[in-house]
């Protein structure tokens, strides 16, 4: 099956085989004349960029690629990044590749024009404000994985490498002007890169269905794109070749984000700061947590994942909804626990008081406080 579609929600986004193809007229769509690429250092040299290059190019777009960008993107990639566009005289982003390189891609489009330190615009009540929106570039984003959802985030993520801790950027202008999804561009990913990817888009669905907020279009939304990853997933992991699945764990990893609106939770409070510590995958930690933090909040849960659960075909309830997700990671051959990703749950107390400072603590559905948060790390190892 061949699927082809237009949407524009949230933005335009451009879904479908060989649609790499119109990246320069999307470009030109917003006014560009000069883009910027941006992606990271793995993609930087492979085929599919050189592709995205190449239409460019032959649109007289020029070839233009920055590419020093960390697997969780940090202000000094930023600082590079601000410095290569504004050095290169350029009038817009196209931000290429995974969540690294579409949170970077974004956040160098915020700041090319901003002359306030990116901090200043953490997501805090009405931070984004502060920002000279004149100043704020365009974007194109390409993403090569299907997972972040970053495609149509209205935030970045960026690591302080000081302190070491994650700090959501936002702007309503972060949100991509169009985006090119093109499943061929995801056939390529590792089997690791694909069940990583995969579940951050399950996690995203999962906690904006959990989420106690209210907010009915975004819960809907994260059901179905629940059920699209039940179904797909397992068969892109297998076949990395099966363009439908690649196309609908597209579709589903855009979904998620736009589900998260709702809000997230404990998997996302807890694997940020395991992230920006140890820097290991985002996804992969989210699937390796996922299960302590269903147990954690079973209680204020369990009504809504047996609901789930009859959608998605599960039987037994909520306990058949946990053993399906514990099925899942096993074929995905997800770790079992944080210890198996070579993490010593040595400073478990640091990790905790960073955790209850995420902004995705204040959607989880059970309040997480300092005592129960450490415990609940300590039943990941």
């Amino acid at each position: 099956m061949n699927i082809t579609a237009n949407w524009s929600y949230p933005t335009a986004f451009k879904l479908g085989r060989g649609r790499i193809k119109e990246l320069a007229a999307a470009c030109t769509s917003l006014g560009m004349k000069k883009p910027l690429l941006i992606t990271d250092r793995g993609l930087a040299g492979m085929a599919i960029t050189q592709t995205a290059l190449d239409v460019l190019e032959e649109a007289g777009l020029g070839r233009a690629l920055f590419a020093d960008v960390d697997p969780n993107p940090n202000e000094i990639n930023l600082e590079a990044g601000i410095k290569a566009y504004r050095d290169g005289g350029h009038d817009g982003v196209v931000a290429f590749g995974g969540g690294s390189g579409l949170d970077l891609g974004k956040c160098v489009a915020f700041m090319a024009g901003q002359t306030r330190p990116v901090w200043d615009f953490e997501d805090i009540g009405d931070w984004w404000t502060r920002a000279n929106v004149e100043g704020i570039a365009p974007i194109v984003a390409v993403p090569t994985t299907a997972g972040t959802g970053s495609e149509v985030g209205r935030a970045s993520v960026i690591t302080n490498s000081v302190t070491h801790v994650k700090k959501i950027i936002f702007h309503p202008k972060f949100l991509p002007g169009v985006v090119i999804a093109d499943p061929e561009l995801t056939t390529g990913m590792p089997k690791a890169i694909t069940a990583g990817t995969g579940m951050d888009a399950f996690a995203h669905c999962l906690e904006a269905y959990c989420s106690p907020f209210f907010h009915p279009m975004s819960q809907g939304i994260a059901l179905e794109g629940m059920r699209l990853v039940k179904e797909f997933l397992p068969r892109a992991y297998h076949d990395g070749a099966d363009l439908e699945a690649r196309t609908n764990m597209m579709a589903a990893a855009a979904m998620g984000a736009v589900a998260f609106q709702k809000g997230l939770g404990a998997i996302h409070a807890l694997s940020h700061p395991i992230g920006a510590v140890y820097n290991t995958h985002h996804g992969m930690t989210n699937a390796v947590v996922m299960p302590p933090v269903l147990k954690f909040n079973r209680s204020a849960i369990e009504d809504k994942i047996e609901r789930a659960a009859a959608y998605l075909g599960i039987s037994g309830g909520f306990d058949g909804f946990y053993d399906y997700v514990l099925s899942l990671r096993a074929e995905l051959h997800v770790p079992q626990t944080l210890s198996a990703m070579g993490i010593k749950p040595d400073r478990i107390d640091e990790l905790a008081a960073m955790a209850i400072e995420d902004p995705s603590c204040g959607g989880n559905p059970v309040a997480m406080t300092l005592d129960n948060t450490k415990q609940l790390f300590r039943d990941c190892f």
